[in-house]
């Protein structure tokens, strides 16, 4: 039924005139290309087809009503090798189907993606045309600043609990949120409710801690009396003015003998945060977590601010609000969430990124479940089908099948704009790509217990520069080490690194098995500095030649057979038997090792300074007096990265 591919091709280019010329220009790509430009223009009435994104060659196949084989020889005349189940970009689709009379349109996503987003958008416009169902809420205070200035001892007091004890290293590592209650400064019989939230204060958590500043109303900045100002400081002060939100300063660490409040309130001056008993707008409460010292008036301080502030929301809408932080526990993934407006309920459908699930139980800080949470409030949420990102927005959707719906398209967009990025190989960078391949890889994987965590590792990791090893995270996930972790790390060579979390039964038997080092970390400092130190060790070490000892010859006794002795006196050091090199006039003439070391008549291993001795050098006899026989030897240097 179908002619041979040679005759289709002609009568395709029968039935379109303009075509004709092409075939002389074929070879010549220059030409060829800007060839069917001016064709897309020519039928008016043309029909249009219409294919969403990936633009597959099967699907154009089918709806251009050609055999799939026929568009694959049409996209190699234009300089595409594609296979049918690859895609191709959308000026190429143009042109092919130009070529057959067709008009091509890419179909937008947005088609059917409103359905989903409606309930949200229809939710948050009441709260813009009914003030009136604004009600007040609790004020969130994130806690920032230098790693052990005291941030989390200052919560820890507030809270009455002590979580500062149980911190690896004394660093915070994962964010904590908490909601206390305290009576308000005005309204003495009122009891306020404040959230607050716990930052992790390490330099390579600064992604997080500038996620915690954007879910935030006021920042707290501790800084610690006796040390004053420290680089983080100044970086939490940044994170603060870019979430353009009020600072209150705590001058924390009062009892200690060497506190100096005078000089804090100076320093933060400099920076443009000016007391307020010094005609500036900024409060400072000078505080000690210890003795308790002003940590009430820091309250006050705080529930003031917020009434200024006005802080106001809904409670009565679908809730709406951040992940603090994520992890995965033997229930399932878990994400904590700061409510921003509505309230959260139990049973409610939630979407945050392309995670879905019916929330099956919410817990505060103290394990206790909770019925619902509204504005302001810190929760575990359980019921999620994944991890979602710290940061990342959630929000309650109708019902399950249209947070689904929007799951997949997300996914989906995930997945388009991975397949854009991916880096393609092409003749010209082919030899640049081998290249890059050849140079030294060290390839880990990372596990740690919450997504904060693992982001905060693998952002410090990237961090790392170097020219001559390359550090390659091939998996990064929140849980437990696994077998398939062993599987991933052995067939690509690679470290596991856990972070605060532990190795399954078995696994550790596995990753023997397999050759595969599993190393667990308590503290990030550590962790990134031995990824440093293997680093380096994969470079090849420096060959380093060091001389330990030098001898002069001063007399030359000619032997009746094999090579002559050379008399000379150790000038420096020691010389020993191994390598040598005979210098004459500062110009090495030879290299060799030494045959025979004598003194007297006695064959000896070394000869310290100062003493005299006989030497035989291999394959050597041309000696004069004054030349300078040099011992050394060659030492392996570990290079640096």
């Amino acid at each position: 039924m179908e002619p041979p591919r040679r005759g289709d091709l002609r009568t395709i280019r029968g039935v379109q005139p303009p075509a004709a010329p092409q075939k002389p220009a074929l070879p010549k790509t220059g030409s060829a290309r800007p060839e069917p430009a001016p064709r897309i223009t020519l039928p008016a009435d043309a029909q249009v087809i219409t294919i969403k994104p990936p633009i597959v060659v099967r699907e154009l196949a089918d709806q251009l009503k050609q055999k799939p084989f026929k568009i694959i020889a049409d996209l190699m005349e234009l300089g595409v090798f594609a296979n049918v189940n690859q895609a191709i970009d959308e000026a190429t689709a143009q042109k092919v189907c130009a070529k057959y009379g067709f008009r091509f349109e890419v179909e937008k996503r947005e088609r059917g993606a409103g359905v989903v987003h409606a309930p949200v958008r229809k939710v948050e416009l009441d709260q813009e045309d009914k003030p009136e169902d604004l009600k007040p809420r609790a004020p969130v205070v994130t806690i920032m600043g230098h790693v052990d200035h005291g941030k989390t001892t200052l919560l820890d007091v507030i809270r009455k609990s002590d979580v500062a004890a149980g911190e690896a290293g004394g660093i915070t590592q994962h964010i904590g949120a908490y909601t206390i209650s305290f009576p308000h400064p005005e309204r003495k019989n009122e009891l306020a409710q404040v959230t607050f939230l716990d930052t992790p204060g390490h330099a390579a958590f600064s992604s997080m801690r500038a996620r915690g500043a954007n879910v935030t109303d006021i920042v707290v900045l501790v800084v610690a009396a006796n040390d004053g100002v420290m680089p983080q400081t100044i970086e939490a002060l940044n994170h603060a003015r870019a979430a353009k939100v009020p600072i209150i300063v705590a001058v924390n660490k009062m009892d200690h003998p060497n506190a100096n409040a005078l000089k804090v309130r100076q320093q933060l001056q400099d920076k443009g945060l000016v007391p307020d008993d010094w005609g500036g707008d900024t409060i400072f409460v000078e505080v000690s977590a210890l003795t308790r010292q002003g940590v009430d008036k820091l309250i006050e301080m705080i529930l003031l601010q917020a009434d200024l502030l006005e802080l106001k929301a809904n409670p009565n809408r679908r809730a709406k609000g951040n992940v603090i932080e994520s992890g995965l526990e033997p229930g399932g993934p878990t994400a904590t969430v700061l409510v921003r407006k509505g309230t959260l309920r139990v049973g409610d459908v939630i979407i945050c990124g392309h995670f879905y699930g019916r929330v099956r139980a919410l817990i505060n800080e103290e394990a206790k479940r909770l019925k619902e949470a509204g504005p302001s409030v810190a929760v575990k949420v359980l019921g999620l089908n994944g991890v979602p990102e710290a940061g990342l927005e959630f929000a309650v959707v109708e019902d399950e099948r249209s947070a689904r719906q929007l799951s997949e398209e997300r996914k989906e967009q995930a997945r388009l704009q991975g397949q854009e990025t991916a880096r393609k190989v092409t003749l010209e960078n082919l030899f640049a790509t081998l290249e890059s391949q050849q140079s030294k890889v060290l390839k880990v994987v990372v596990k740690a217990d919450t997504q904060g965590s693992v982001e905060a590792i693998v952002d410090a990791l990237k961090k790392i520069e170097s020219d001559k090893v390359t550090l390659e995270i091939i998996h990064s996930a929140v849980g437990t080490i696994t077998e398939s972790d062993v599987a991933l790390a052995s067939a690509s060579n690679a470290v596991i690194l856990g972070f605060h979390t532990r190795v399954d039964s078995g696994v550790a038997d596995r990753a023997k098995h397999e050759g595969v080092q599993i190393k667990l970390y308590a503290i990030i400092y550590e962790l990134i500095d031995e990824v440093k130190e293997s680093m380096a060790g994969l470079l090849e070490p420096i060959l380093k030649e060091v001389v330990f000892g030098s001898a002069e010859v001063r007399k030359i006794f000619e032997l009746s057979k094999g090579v002559p002795v050379a008399g000379c006196v150790v000038s420096s050091g020691r010389i020993a038997k191994g390598k040598v090199r005979v210098r004459r006039r500062k110009e090495i003439i030879y290299e060799g090792l030494i045959m025979s070391l004598r003194r007297f008549q006695d064959e000896v291993t070394e000869v310290r300074a100062g003493l005299e001795c006989g030497i035989r050098i291999e394959g050597f006899s041309q000696y004069q007096v004054g030349d300078i026989i040099e011992c050394y030897t060659v030492e392996k240097v570990a290079q640096k990265l």
